[in-house]
């Protein structure tokens, strides 16, 4: 079994969805949710606040700095993710389809490294 994360792309200056959408999307990413989690797929997985909630944290010099705001100054952030656990990528791509069509967002599939003794 390979593990594979889904990360759910939010991208600025999109339409915001009525308030309606917004919970039909939670609804059916709720439900989502527990179709892996039944499946015995789910290994982790959680929504992001905004990335203007975000800090950076770098050691350099044997300090630590911080600063408030997302590392990436981009267009598109990352909105929230799963960790699923199946067989192939093609399992992984089905699950994304899927998560895409619940939480009404690009979902990204990639894979972890492999884990040793796996």
């Amino acid at each position: 079994m390979k593990h594979y994360m889904l990360a759910v792309h939010m991208t600025e200056g999109t339409p915001i969805p009525s308030e309606e959408e917004i919970q039909q999307a939670y609804r059916d990413t709720d439900a989502f949710n527990a179709e892996i989690q039944a499946a015995g797929a789910w290994v982790f997985g959680g929504g992001l606040l905004p990335p203007d909630t975000a800090t950076v944290v770098r050691a350099q010099g044997g300090k630590v700095v911080t600063t408030d705001g997302p590392f990436a100054e981009t267009k598109e952030q990352l909105g929230g993710f799963w960790v699923i656990k199946v067989a192939d990528l093609d399992a992984a791509l089905d699950y994304a389809s899927r998560a895409s069509a619940a939480c009404r967002q690009p979902v990204e599939v990639r894979p972890f490294e492999d884990f040793p003794g796996e």
